[in-house]
């Protein structure tokens, strides 16, 4: 059995960092591979995107769109995903499926502003499932395959709120 103060990584998978400009005989030596001179063989250089004073081509490029700073992200689940947890046994048909069943059954990581269940895939169970968002081909899915879907909010305020 191995002791801790023996552990040590297998040969040949770890190397040392290369120490530049440290003398000719390292083989990185003097200007330590930034070649001769100007702006880069100095340090603290910053010319992302500078053109040497010219308006930068992402600022010259017109702007387009928005993004709404207190819109709501949906955790998006798909009907297969629930689908393979109901065949895996980490959700229960005869049970309601919601937000924190399906957090549980780790179908979603989290359940952020509420979950959105989306149409891909098929459903062959009768669920009865409680979300915040649902698309209509979701909708459709579940009613037909006899189960019942009921949105937590009104989906016209939720997209009306913010």
């Amino acid at each position: 059995m191995t002791k801790l103060n023996e552990l040590a990584p297998r040969p040949g998978s770890t190397k040392n960092r290369m120490r530049v400009g440290r003398g000719p005989g390292s083989g990185k030596g003097k200007t330590a591979g930034r070649g001769v001179k100007g702006q880069k063989a100095r340090s603290g250089v910053a010319i992302a995107a500078f053109e040497g004073g010219q308006m930068p081509l992402h600022m010259r490029m017109p702007k387009r769109g928005f993004n709404k700073p207190n819109r709501r992200a949906y955790a998006e689940v798909n009907l297969w995903r629930i689908e393979q947890a109901l065949a895996a046994g980490k959700l229960d048909a005869a049970k309601p499926i919601d937000a924190a069943a399906l957090v549980a059954a780790g179908v979603v990581r989290r359940a952020k502003d509420g979950i959105k269940l989306l149409g891909k895939g098929d459903l062959s169970a009768k669920l009865e499932i409680t979300v915040h968002a649902a698309s209509a081909s979701a909708r459709e899915a579940v009613e037909k395959a006899g189960g019942s879907l009921t949105t937590t909010r009104p989906e016209a305020a939720a997209a009306g709120e913010g």
